[in-house]
């Protein structure tokens, strides 16, 4: 499977990075992390990755969600994870990273819990 990005903003300011495929070490998950990085340099305070349609995700792919979390924390954001399911679900359970980062069921949820922190 071909992994495939998309971004975009709802209101108010919420921007969703959405991916889909596999996430694994290599080009392709520098290529996001450098995405993501960029999305948070140029002011995206409020980051939603949408991994609804992710169905699988390596250690290293983690690794680089949990990055992505201290970038916006330290730019005064918030990152939010949605979508998880199957083995990336499971693959999150493993590590507890719950701990570590909001997850939440679904974009909406997501959606809705920055509207509700406005």
């Amino acid at each position: 499977m071909i992994n495939q990005t998309r971004t975009h903003t709802v209101e108010p300011g919420i921007t969703i990075f959405s991916i889909s495929g596999r996430l694994s070490l290599g080009n392709t998950l520098l290529s996001i992390e450098s995405a993501i990085k960029k999305l948070i340099e140029s002011g995206a305070h409020k980051l939603i990755i949408d991994l609804t349609e992710l169905t699988y995700i390596d250690s290293a792919a983690i690794g680089m969600l949990v990055g992505s979390n201290g970038l916006i924390e330290q730019a005064g954001g918030t990152l939010r994870v949605c979508g998880a399911q199957g083995l990336v679900a499971k693959s999150f359970a493993v590590v507890h990273l719950d701990r570590i980062l909001t997850i939440d069921a679904d974009v909406d949820a997501s959606t809705r819990s920055f509207a509700a922190s406005a």
